[in-house]
């Protein structure tokens, strides 16, 4: 694999799509029976904008290539966090930047393409899923929201690489590339794309960023720039006392805190006037504010799995952080406060968010985990069945709150159990624990999803050739294999031995028949005779 990035032409991103979804029914990778069609009756209101599901991906990783963009929307995601720039978009950064064994941590803060190219990958992926919506989900209406992401100091975004990637988005129909990008597509098409990209913001500061920094970037935001913004702010609002209890509490008693950062960061009484000025600067200039909960927390690099002396912890583990920091400022600040979310978000917590009035919600780290994408099957489908009130409710955040400081789901004690002793390869890095951990080493992953495509011949042939005997083993296996099955990460394994039994049944070779007469004939069964009824049982 490529160290440095190369982004992929429109036109080829368009004809890899349509010839892909031709031969195999699917698009990169993602099975048509994966796509996730959702019921347009309902919607989410975001700032002025509606979606029809209010989750997606964070700025980060899952957002950086339009190809991310396009698997998150195909899979549910209807919220897109645009990856964050910057002035400074020609750093190196130094590999492995991303450490997500069980809560994640990452080293990274800098998209790794420059500030043009960043737009143009997130023009393709406008143009694209309004192709894909009309293609594969027969929709006209947009039904998904974009969301820029900028950064880290006033002089750097007002700098002219910045402003001109801001201004873009907002409205790209004099950009080049957006009117050669529309040509490639049908006209009916085509001609329903608006080139008004994002009217809304997220501001990312680096940790320490003074308060008077972060205010005047909002205040140039909402003021200058005319967007609607969300300012992320960082668990350290919590102070160190509150945080350091949090995170011994719940088992991660290693993490090393540093005091330092916490009395360089935004300080809560501070942070509280900051929104409440903010607020009204918006509703002044016909805008909206809202915080975006929360950033990653900056801990010590003890584990030296990543370079350098700090790292940024995200994960399950900073759940309990965010949604008691959410907490706090709701109780400070009413229920007009507007909260997006992005802590630890799992699809065990989502509608437990939803449901305090807190959207849009969005993710990375778990994105990260087994399943990928395939996760936002789960999350969606959990989103748009939850009741989401119009404003936040308080007594609800605060009970969440409480809850996540006792929930077995947040402390390191529900360590994942498909951790395996083998080391992983240099090349083709991938190893199926269930595979590992079963003591004839079954193709499993190649014969479930043999099983879900209906292909039990070919699933029954699989299996028999490692185990002569899998209506028994379907039957009375001990299936050590589930203790190993990655999908513990989601909710429950999987039934492996059901899903054996099945292909059994389905896929097993059918007896000759007998012709009568000849010689396979079975001999005539004796009424009353010892022969009249047969039974055979296999013990051991």
């Amino acid at each position: 694999m490529s160290d440095i990035m190369t982004p992929i032409p429109f036109s080829r991103l368009l004809s890899w799509i349509t010839e892909e979804y031709k031969e195999k029914k699917s698009v990169f990778g993602i099975p048509e029976n994966k796509f996730f069609h959702i019921n347009p009756s309902k919607s989410f209101r975001i700032f002025d904008e509606t979606c029809s599901a209010p989750i997606g991906p964070a700025a980060g990783p899952h957002t950086q290539l339009a190809q991310n963009i396009i698997a998150s929307y195909l899979t549910g995601a209807r919220f897109f966090e645009l990856k964050t720039v910057q002035i400074l978009d020609t750093l190196e950064i130094e590999k492995p930047c991303i450490d997500a064994e069980d809560e994640a941590y990452n080293t990274e803060w800098s998209s790794e393409y420059t500030v043009p190219k960043a737009f143009d990958e997130y023009l393709k992926a406008w143009i694209a899923l309004h192709f894909i919506q009309s293609k594969f989900f027969k929709k006209i209406a947009r039904d998904f929201i974009f969301n820029m992401s900028v950064g880290y100091d006033l002089k750097g975004i007002k700098s002219e690489k910045v402003n001109s990637f801001i201004e873009n988005l907002k409205n790209a129909e004099h950009h080049p590339l957006f009117n050669e990008y529309l040509a490639e597509l049908p006209q009916e098409i085509s001609k329903n794309i608006s080139p008004n990209i994002s009217s809304s913001l997220t501001l990312s500061t680096m940790h320490g960023c003074p308060p008077e920094e972060i205010e005047a970037i909002c205040s140039y935001i909402i003021t200058e720039k005319k967007l609607n913004t969300f300012v992320k702010l960082n668990p350290t609002l919590l102070g160190y006392e509150k945080v350091k209890n949090i995170l011994d509490n719940a088992g991660y008693d290693y993490i090393e805190l540093s005091k330092e950062s916490f009395s360089h960061d935004l300080q809560f009484c501070d942070a509280v006037d900051m929104i409440k000025r903010l607020h009204d600067l918006a509703t002044a200039n016909g805008k909206k504010f809202g915080v975006k909960l929360s950033n990653t927390l900056g801990v010590k690099n003890n584990k030296n799995n990543l370079p350098g002396e700090e790292m940024y912890m995200s994960g399950k583990a900073l759940f309990p952080l965010t949604i008691n920091l959410a907490a706090k400022l709701a109780k400070e600040l009413g229920d007009e406060l507007k909260i997006s979310y992005s802590g630890g978000a799992t699809v065990f917590n989502i509608s437990d968010i939803l449901s305090t009035g807190i959207l849009p919600i969005t993710l990375a780290t778990d994105l990260l985990k087994p399943g990928g994408y395939y996760r936002f099957n789960q999350l969606v489908e959990k989103s748009i069945k939850t009741e989401v009130p119009e404003k936040i409710n308080i007594e609800k955040i605060i009970s969440t709150a409480e809850n996540s400081l006792t929930n077995p789901l947040y402390s390191k004690q529900k360590n994942s159990k498909v951790k395996i002793a083998d080391k992983l390869p240099l090349f083709d890095c991938y190893i199926a624990p269930c595979v590992v951990n079963c003591p004839i080493h079954q193709d499993i992953p190649q014969y479930i999803h043999l099983v879900e495509e209906k292909k039990y011949r070919e699933a029954y042939e699989l299996i028999i050739s490692k185990n002569p005997l899998p209506f028994i083993t379907g039957h009375i296996c001990d299936h050590p294999c589930m203790l190993k099955c990655t999908r513990i990460d989601y909710d429950c394994p999987v039934l492996i031995r059901e899903i054996k039994l099945v292909a059994a049944d389905n896929g097993k070779i059918p007896l000759t028949p007998f012709k009568k007469g000849g010689i396979n004939t079975p001999p005539p069964f004796k009424k009353g005779g010892i022969n009249s009824e047969i039974k055979v049982a296999v013990i051991g």
